[in-house]
């Protein structure tokens, strides 16, 4: 029976970075303009003034101090409030592509290996640069990899319902080794103009390599102990954007068209089934939550990942056992689980267990358990 191994991880970081005073401070700007310009529709009660934001309101709502974007300017202008990302012609690499590529050559050169020993590339992120061509075939060719590639979208879980995909291609033989990349720019789609919302993400690139077992070293990687998804309907996160648009006017510039959602009910809801989902996992597996050396979580928000491990493992978890990146990168979708499991996995010896983990729109879960080899 062939067995599927992680064998390298990579991570591009944009080096561009915000931190929430600066946020605020656009923000605000924002706010007292159009409170200003709105002021008689206020004063007539035909309108609900804004309310400001706070860096203290963002730390203690979310765990968030910073994120990396791919640009700043336009996020930090109160004129524009989105980023400038200029269009590149149909020869240039796509953004996303210069990113995977980066993320890519990290996770092989982790694996000591070659574009020459992989067989598949799955982009797998929760909002791609275009319908088609495939980013994932784009991909693959600048990396020259002689195979096949395909794009795929599970919101927030995209990187380990990705996994689960290149699992079956190595474990049913259709390739020796696939490369799972998350080039995940979420301030695209993020309104600036929100204030519950307009600090959440940032933007970031990972990469995993998996392989077959045998075509690894001895004592390197980590062993797929199991792969479980499961996903939910719910409303409760959405972004209506999509080639469907223009055929309704109306619709156009919408707050749907980006990012929203009720947070709350998505706290209440998701948290006690990502925690159901892998305890459940862990039976199956014949293991018990102290088995479990770490949890690399879904990286959204800090009171929502303490509540789901103190969920598995009956008690508050160490930091050290559920470690955190979503202070320096915000949330970055399906990037951040596996950005967690890459910076912090090196002190893992042989035999320790963990589990990554990913959840979100969808409602989507999933959970892979691995053991370092």
């Amino acid at each position: 029976m062939i067995k599927a191994v992680i064998s390298g991880t990579g991570l591009y970081t944009p080096p561009a970075s915000i931190d929430n005073d600066e946020l605020v401070e656009a923000f605000n700007q924002y706010v007292e303009r159009f409170n200003s310009e709105h002021a008689e529709e206020i004063a007539r009660g035909d309108l609900e003034p804004l309310q400001p934001s706070a860096s203290s309101f963002i730390e203690k709502a979310s765990g968030i101090k910073r994120r990396h974007v791919v640009d700043r300017e336009g996020i930090l202008s109160p004129d524009r409030m989105a980023p400038y990302i200029p269009e590149r012609s149909n020869d240039e690499p796509s953004v996303q592509c210069d990113m995977a590529v980066a993320a890519s050559k990290g996770a092989m050169e982790q694996a000591g290996k070659t574009a020459s020993d992989v067989d598949a590339v799955i982009v797998a992120c929760s909002n791609l640069q275009r319908a088609y061509p495939a980013v994932a075939i784009e991909v693959q060719q600048a990396l020259g990899i002689d195979g096949f590639a395909y794009d795929m979208n599970v919101a927030c879980s995209s990187a380990t319902f990705g996994l689960q995909a290149a699992v079956n291609s190595v474990e049913n033989g259709s390739a020796r080794a696939v490369l799972v990349v998350s080039p995940e720019i979420c301030s695209g789609h993020l309104n600036f103009r929100d204030r519950d919302s307009h600090f959440i993400f940032g933007d970031a690139c990972t990469a995993i390599l998996v392989e077959r077992e045998e075509d690894v070293a001895e004592g390197q990687g980590f062993e797929i102990l199991g792969t479980r998804l499961k996903t939910q309907f719910s409303n409760n996160i959405r972004n209506n954007f999509g080639f469907l648009n223009r055929a309704d006017e109306s619709g156009i510039g919408k707050p749907d068209k980006l990012f929203i959602q009720q947070g709350r009910k998505v706290f209440k809801e998701v948290s006690p089934l990502v925690a159901e989902t892998i305890q459940k996992q862990l039976e199956s597996l014949s293991l018990s939550p102290d088995d479990l050396r770490r949890m690399w979580l879904h990286q959204a928000n800090l009171n929502m990942n303490q509540l789901i491990a103190r969920r598995v493992l009956g008690r508050d978890a160490a930091a050290d056992e559920a470690p955190v990146i979503l202070d320096e990168y915000a949330n970055t979708s399906s990037a951040g689980s596996i950005i967690a499991f890459h910076k912090f996995k090196d002190d893992f010896e042989q035999g320790d267990i963990g589990v990554i983990c990913s959840f979100g729109a969808g409602y989507s879960i999933g959970s892979v358990v691995v053991r370092h080899r």
